[in-house]
């Protein structure tokens, strides 16, 4: 399984003189491929106060089974998410 965060390009809206829309941060997800079966599990919506290192460990402990295989890129490999 690869885990990877992603930021939705276009998906923020700074502060403008349009009242219409309110500004917001942009949104971040989280998302679990399995490359091996051509599959992509539903993306797990980051909360706007964190970051995606944060957000990994509990999309891990809905997934961890035992033989399962993980693969990070170098963002996640922080001593306190292994432990």
């Amino acid at each position: 399984m690869t885990l990877d965060g992603k930021v939705l390009r276009g998906s923020y809206n700074i502060e403008t003189g349009d009242n219409r829309t309110p500004s917001h941060p942009a949104i971040q997800l989280v998302t679990v491929y399995l490359v091996e079966r051509g599959l992509i599990l539903t993306p797990q919506q980051v909360d706007c106060k964190t970051n995606e290192i944060k957000a990994i460990p509990p999309v891990l402990e809905a997934l961890a089974q035992r033989g399962v295989v993980f693969a990070f890129d170098a963002l996640n490999t922080q001593k306190k998410l292994v432990s």
